[in-house]
């Protein structure tokens, strides 16, 4: 197995890097280095400009080459964007042995078959994740290797993406020298690092809230039943509060950073922020807060419109898991159980040693969990294909997420 396993988390603001190693068996991961690069050539997620952002991965992988004393060749890669659906999708085939035992090449063939779906020619599906198998009729079954039957049959979610972003993404990302050991739907990234398998047997929804989208992922009895990225995030805020305190982007960010939260201020409390040049600006305490909860209390109103979707609103046992740089603020733990009722917390890196508690950097290190295990299950790189490398069901069946 290697011995070094990088993430690449590319996002609308920043580009975020992990390198890690294995601390032994079975004994999760260890974060060596990581870095950080103003993202460019992305907006809401999506990549539209390769070659801008091609640079500016080279310049974090060189900086990361220097940390690490070695050469990087391959990262596990996030796709992100509004472009990113979910759709159910059904394969059928006949058990090829004829003692009817169902082998591992009659799972691949099913997981095949469920993606001739019938879509628009822009689009194509990223992975294929199963929710179960149905053998001669008989549903809910997780692993159907070994069992005896004439017909299997799965009930798959598909996650498919606009085709023109996926290509953007690759190209840019080969033109950095680096190749693709998998490239990874932006929500799922965090659900890697952050959600044990209790907690998505149970039932549960990792919000992450970027900079420019959100990424939300549910699971319930082990299996992602929704996905969906919203195009509203923490930029939305420092936008809002630009407006409001009729200051620049730079400055309300700085401000947002320094003095925002989502719980209601009390009294009239006034805070003054000298900018250059000298100028000052003015604000009660309170009006920042109200600016910054009503943006955040539309974004978690649209997430619960998402899990409205899969009647999960209001009925998630292990709750929501948040992630991301926008869940950074003061109080919004809080104000989050008072929108979701249900219970609230930001993510805590499992089996990952070393961790940044950044929640910014969860995604990056749920990439590099997902690196690791592509090598435990011996797949391979895809950077090679890039034409068709994700339109088909992955070497290492991944029969249940993460």
């Amino acid at each position: 197995m290697k011995t070094h396993f990088i993430g690449l988390d590319i996002g609308s603001a920043s580009l975020k890097m992990i390198a890690a190693k294995p601390q032994g068996e079975g004994e999760g991961l260890e974060i060596i280095a990581f870095g950080e690069e103003q993202s460019a050539g992305v907006r809401k997620g999506a990549v539209v400009n390769p070659e801008e952002l091609a640079k500016r991965i080279s310049a974090l992988k060189t900086r990361l080459e220097q940390t690490i004393s070695r050469r990087i060749e391959e990262a596990v890669v996030s796709i992100g964007g509004s472009h990113i659906f979910i759709t159910p999708s059904r394969g059928v085939v006949a058990v090829s042995r004829a003692d009817g035992q169902i082998s591992q090449e009659d799972v691949e063939r099913v997981l095949q078959a469920a993606q001739a779906l019938s879509l628009p020619s822009n689009k194509e599906i990223l992975e294929v994740v199963p929710q179960e198998f149905i053998v001669d009729g008989n549903g809910g079954v997780k692993e159907a290797v070994g069992m005896r039957g004439i017909r299997l049959e799965t009930e798959v979610a598909a996650i498919c993406a606009f085709s023109p972003y996926v290509k953007h993404l690759s190209d840019a990302v080969l033109a950095s020298g680096l190749e693709i050991a998998d490239i990874v739907p932006a929500p799922l990234a965090s659900a890697h690092a952050l959600l044990s398998p209790n907690q998505k047997e149970s039932g549960v929804a990792l919000l992450d809230v970027g900079a420019a989208t959100c990424g939300l992922a549910v699971f319930e009895e082990g299996d992602l039943i929704h996905l969906a990225v919203l195009p509203i995030g923490s930029d939305n805020i420092t936008q809002d509060i630009a407006i409001g305190l009729r200051t620049v982007p730079e400055v309300a960010e700085i401000i947002k950073k320094e003095y925002g939260s989502c719980l209601s201020s009390q009294g009239k409390r006034v805070e003054r922020v000298q900018i250059e040049g000298g100028e000052e600006i003015k604000f009660p305490r309170k009006l920042l807060t109200y600016i910054i909860a009503s943006r955040m209390q539309e974004i978690f109103q649209l997430a619960n419109k998402e899990l409205k979707k899969v009647a999960r609103q209001g009925k998630l046992p292990a709750g929501v898991i948040l992630a991301g740089g926008g869940v950074k603020l003061p109080g919004v733990i809080e104000f989050g159980k008072k929108e979701f009722r249900v219970s609230v917390k930001r993510g805590t890196p499992q089996g990952i040693w070393n961790a940044q508690a950044d929640p910014a950097f969860f995604g990056a290190m749920g990439l590099v969990r997902r690196a690791y295990e592509i090598a435990e299950s011996g797949g391979g790189v895809h950077g090679s294909r890039p034409g068709n490398a994700w339109k088909t069901v992955k070497k290492a069946i991944r029969v249940f997420l993460p």
